[in-house]
């Protein structure tokens, strides 16, 4: 679906997920360039901003009775929830210290649970508006399993691995095909030594998404399409995968934007571009007509089990929720670290997308299992360790 143009000039955006991709788990792909396929930009006018003790949009309102089957008084409230989870957590964290064990939101009672190695702590953590949950591991012990993990050689039977805070260990996650598989056995094998860890079959493996700056928004590079993540001081984020350090790009209207001034995958998967050429910045992510377009207010992380959006050049606006942090997806290109899954669906020409929970960038599209017929999975590479490796700065509103 092609967006009306409000404005035009200056106003690009850059798709994540691009068409390129195979089946299984691996980085999106790209799409080939399609001009019919590339929408044109939209700003944001006031009438779409939320105010500022809003919880969000009416739009992202909209998306969420749409996506989550409620009310408009239960999508307000669980938004605010969420918000309030946000800003407990750090503090959380902070009074757990060492037994801290992880956490995750509960859209059931709109709670956030914390996890906790010692009883002792559960006083302190709980006045600060989180339940407690005791358990035997740390956060930092799960931890310390995933890198041993991330150092072993994994085939590609096996398709991630993450730390998963309500089970209190790390989940191992084989292809159900590839399970009796001598390579994939003896990866399982080495992990289980490394702590405590928990394997589940899976049927889908993930692949790559990569398809005014304004995020969701397609970009090409030679026969790619990517997505736009967030517009950035100077240019804006994408994914690694869609391009090299050099790489030259141009925007929907084929015209020329700038180049990658930094690009990392595997291992990371994430690249920034600069933009000149009479383009420019705008904190935005387009809604393609679902929600209205989002405005961009922060980067505050949000929990697992909050809700989130991500916005691309093939699938548009779809949401879901935050599933587990801390994942390795394990691409046929190679493994990249400290991803975040998302059960909203994405698929080739998506790579570089906005992920947004509220009014917060969260991170840029990786990658995805399945499809949006379906169903299907999403990662995301978080956008605060994108902005810190190259010293960028988010354009918010």
């Amino acid at each position: 679906m092609r967006r009306k143009t409000v404005v035009r000039t200056g106003l690009s955006a850059l798709l994540l997920v691009g068409t390129w991709a195979t089946a299984g788990l691996a980085p999106a792909s790209a799409a080939a360039p399609d001009s019919a396929s590339a929408s044109t930009s939209t700003s944001a006018s006031t009438s779409m901003s939320p105010s500022k003790t809003q919880a969000a949009s009416d739009g992202v309102i909209t998306g969420m009775q749409k996506e989550f089957g409620l009310t408009k008084s239960q999508a307000v409230a669980r938004l605010a929830a969420e918000r309030t989870a946000t800003a407990i957590e750090t503090k959380a964290e902070r009074a757990a210290g060492a037994s801290y064990g992880g956490s995750w939101f509960d859209a059931a009672d709109n709670t956030l649970t914390v996890a906790l190695t010692d009883a002792k702590k559960a006083t302190a953590v709980r006045a600060t508006g989180a339940t407690v949950k005791l358990v035997k591991h740390s956060e930092r012990a799960l931890d310390a399993t995933m890198k041993r993990i991330d150092a072993l050689s994994a085939p590609a039977g096996v398709s991630s691995w993450r730390v998963d805070p309500k089970t209190n260990r790390v989940v191992v996650n084989v292809l159900a095909s590839e399970r009796t598989d001598k390579a994939v056995a003896g990866f399982v094998a080495k992990a289980e030594k490394t702590g405590p860890v928990t394997v589940v079959e899976t049927t889908e493996a993930p692949t790559t998404v990569a398809a005014g700056t304004v995020g969701g928004d397609p970009y090409y590079t030679g026969n790619v399409r990517c997505s736009i993540g967030f517009s950035v001081y100077g240019g804006f984020v994408t994914a690694g995968h869609c391009g090299p350090q050099g790489q030259s790009v141009r925007g929907w209207d084929n015209s020329a934007i700038g180049d990658f001034q930094g690009s990392s995958f595997p291992g990371n998967d994430y690249a920034w571009v600069n933009v000149a050429n009479g383009w420019w910045t705008v904190p935005v992510v387009l809604g393609w007509g679902t929600v209205s377009d989002q405005l961009v207010r922060g980067s505050n992380e949000a929990p697992v089990g909050a809700s989130i959006c991500r916005s691309g050049s093939t699938t548009h606006w779809r949401c879901g929720n935050l599933l587990a942090k801390n994942v390795t997806v394990n691409y046929a290109q190679g493994a990249v670290y400290q991803m975040v899954q998302t059960s909203a669906c994405a698929e080739g020409g998506d790579s570089g997308g906005s992920f947004i929970s509220g009014d917060q960038a969260q991170g840029v599209t990786s990658g995805a299992s399945g499809n949006c017929t379906s169903g299907g999975q999403s990662f995301y590479q978080p956008i605060n360790e994108i902005l810190s490796t190259y010293g960028l700065t988010l354009h918010t509103a």
